[in-house]
């Protein structure tokens, strides 16, 4: 069984981004770039069902520019068998990624495609669901455990009030939750195989994807400063500040 396994490049997360001077984005030259958490997460499990023997094949997908390419070797170091670059310049906003990722997954015809829930820059959480609905799969969405028996996935799903257990059929769309479970390091020899390990490059006209962009970003800015933090002398006076002043509490 084949497992496609999307991986995000975006800016390191522990880095405090700026807008840039335009206004239009954030600043990304000179800035720490990793792959997205939610990423890892999404390929350290399908690298688990490969070490447990349900899954045979495990290829990384990423689109972007040459720069890309970095963040596929370091999945190719965690373990990925092999890679493809989507070469674009323009970031893919979350309905273009989902088409290119079903291009791919048309090409590929893996049985599972393990995104991650989100992305830590744009935070749309909508591309894993876009996928499956263009390939007209199931979908597990905000997984934090995940088992594979006969074909069908039993996976707990996080929402708002607890989780949920559901059960997917293959082929299917599974997005991961950063409680999934605790990626791996890549290893120095690892690291040094991945550069040998095949990665394909293709464009958007090789899939027949149309990059034209249907949202525009009209400005960024900075969020508001957060007040400072307050001290208050006992149980009492919180309950009324929460009460009268911040009117969390009725």
């Amino acid at each position: 069984m084949k497992a496609l396994v999307t991986v995000k490049r975006v800016i390191d997360p522990y880095v405090k981004v700026r807008v840039r001077a335009d206004g239009l984005d954030v600043e990304k030259n000179d800035v720490k770039m990793a792959m997205n958490p939610f990423c890892e997460n999404a390929l350290e499990e399908a690298l688990r069902w490969k070490d447990n023997g349900v899954v045979t094949e495990v290829v990384a997908m990423s689109a972007g520019g040459a720069d890309t390419a970095e963040t596929l070797r370091m999945a190719l170091a965690m373990g990925a068998d092999r890679a493809i670059l989507v070469n674009t310049e323009m970031l893919p906003v979350p309905l273009i990624a989902a088409k290119l990722i079903a291009a791919v997954a048309r090409r590929e015809k893996p049985e599972v495609i393990w995104m991650g829930k989100q992305a830590a820059d744009g935070d749309f959480n909508q591309t894993g669901q876009m996928v499956a609905a263009l390939l007209g799969w199931g979908q597990g969405l905000f997984l934090s455990a995940a088992t594979l028996e006969d074909g069908t996935v039993s996976a707990d799903s996080e929402v708002d009030n607890g989780i949920v257990n559901v059960r997917i059929k293959l082929p299917c769309v599974l997005t991961a939750d950063l409680r999934l479970n605790q990626p791996r390091y890549a290893t120095l020899p690892n690291i040094m195989k991945a550069r040998r390990k095949p990665m394909e490059e293709l464009t958007a006209a090789d899939l027949g994807v149309d990059l034209s962009p249907r949202l525009k970003v009209l400005r960024v800015s900075e969020p508001p400063p957060r007040p400072s933090g307050r001290k208050v002398a006992d149980a009492q006076e919180l309950v009324r500040v929460l009460r009268e002043e911040a009117k969390v509490l009725s």
